[in-house]
């Protein structure tokens, strides 16, 4: 089960608790640490990035979320900043389902997460992906994904 503390500690890094546990094709001794990769997690297998099945990788996502996302005007009179986060299933069709916002800051920041993470088109998975998304809202900081339009 995901907890909100756990992926709240989580900097801008995707994290991904899959359904059943992905197959073991390399020793411990010849794959990377996942802390090494920058993930965050010690556990090889056990957590899946799911940017690894959005073309391009997590900056060509987060690249697109930044591009989509807009500022909600409530939350930016209010100078309302933080970070939403959206869980949801990524099945092996590609599609999405149970999308429903974890975290929010008010202000309109949760719908608008909401709104991207449903435009997102994502590559079929061999399974099932219980996963979450965070998405940050930061008002006039050069190179956030939430720009004051």
């Amino acid at each position: 089960m995901l907890s909100v503390l756990g992926l709240a500690l989580a900097a801008s890094s995707v994290h991904a608790q899959a359904t059943k546990p992905a197959p073991n094709t390399t020793s411990p001794a010849q794959a990377p640490s996942q802390t090494e990769q920058g993930t965050g997690l010690n556990h090889v297998g056990a957590s899946i990035p799911v940017a690894a099945y959005y073309e391009g990788g997590q900056e060509a996502m987060y690249a697109f979320i930044a591009k989509e996302l807009k500022y909600p005007l409530m939350a930016k009179r209010n100078r309302m900043q933080g970070r939403c986060i959206v869980s949801f299933t990524l099945n092996p069709d590609g599609t999405m389902q149970g999308i429903k916002l974890v975290k929010q800051v008010g202000g309109g920041t949760g719908e608008e997460a909401l709104r991207v993470v449903r435009l997102l088109k994502f590559k079929k998975p061999e399974y099932p992906i219980l996963t979450s998304l965070p998405i940050d809202f930061k008002l006039g900081v050069t190179g956030s994904n939430a720009l004051e339009n």
